[in-house]
């Protein structure tokens, strides 16, 4: 099968097609037709850095929708033909950015009949992100006032619908340029962060969603109310301190990374198939250019996902 790998860490111009043996599902595990695969900013991170995963080479993605090939021993959940999404078990299960993919049979939910497979791909990491975030750790419901960082971002924009579909009141932190599009997702509230200072606008807030790091974190104090939470989504770039200066001011931290969860990507899909999340899509480009969507990715000015397509292997 093609895939897209890299024998050493750098910039996008290190990720190459090669040819690759098409993976064999283990038992409770399916095989996976590729059609779209979705690209993140954990994708180049890991790129240029190893990151979690360590020495190359490897084939990053983690975004899949695609067809059910075959499935092994014990699987009941998917049979071959089955339309699906998911994301690959984070972050040892990486391998997306290929034409086939193996991973436990629940690692994937049915796509939501009303979207293609470019859609589909570009939900499952960042959406999970953003309800692990708002449901599981804020716990985020009717009523509660929710500042979201870099709301137009892949995160972001799931983000404000989702807590949008708790009952919460949605502030965002986004540039000028892109406040009709977050007020067209249910956004109550922006912030244009390039002139305006967050901090001093926005108080009283249940919830932060914090998915810049850095000082973002130590400032969105200030904005929340004693008894409230900040989650903290970019746990490299976390201000050291944050969590014991929290706690002084009685604000829960929890710094987070995404998990597999099936319930969750089964409640993505219903708020899809109920028209009442939608994902935005930026850029659409084949699999053997993947290089030049990190590249474009890394520019941090993409509104919405960026997905590769994955043409069906010649014969199937």
């Amino acid at each position: 099968m093609r895939a897209i790998s890299q024998d050493v860490l750098g910039g996008p111009e290190v990720l190459k097609q090669v040819e690759l043996e098409r993976p064999v599902p283990g038992p409770t595990e399916v095989l996976v037709r590729v059609r779209a695969a979705g690209v993140n900013p954990t994708d180049w991170k890991h790129r240029a850095t190893g990151g979690l995963l360590g020495r190359t080479p490897f084939v990053l993605g983690w975004d899949v929708s695609g067809v059910v090939e075959s499935v092994a021993l014990g699987t009941t959940l998917h049979k071959p033909g089955d339309e699906v999404f998911g994301m690959l078990p984070y972050p040892y299960g990486h391998g997306a950015f290929a034409e086939y993919v193996t991973a436990p049979a629940r690692t994937f939910a049915r796509k939501p009949g009303n979207i293609d497979h470019v859609q589909a791909a570009a939900l499952p990491l960042a959406a999970l992100t953003a309800w692990q975030a708002l449901v599981d750790t804020a716990r985020v419901g009717t009523g509660h006032r929710v500042l979201i960082h870099a709301a137009a971002g892949g995160v972001g924009h799931l983000a404000v619908q989702i807590a949008k579909a708790r009952g919460a009141y949605v502030i965002g932190t986004a540039s000028a340029a892109k406040h009709d599009f977050l007020r067209g997702l249910g956004a109550d509230e922006l912030v244009d962060y390039r002139g305006v200072d967050f901090a001093e606008a926005v108080g009283d807030v249940d919830a932060v969603i914090d998915t810049m790091g850095g000082e973002y974190g130590p400032r969105s104090l200030r904005t929340v109310r004693r008894g409230g939470v900040i989650v903290s989504l970019v746990l490299s770039r976390l201000a050291d301190g944050l969590g014991a200066r929290a706690a002084e001011l009685g604000i829960r931290s929890e710094p987070m990374l995404v998990e597999p969860d099936h319930a969750a990507m089964k409640a993505i899909a219903a708020l899809v198939e109920a028209g009442r999340l939608r994902v935005a899509i930026d850029t659409v480009l084949p699999l053997e250019r993947a290089a030049e969507a990190h590249e474009l990715g890394e520019k941090g000015h993409t509104t919405g996902k960026i997905v590769l397509t994955v043409e069906p292997p010649v014969g199937g």
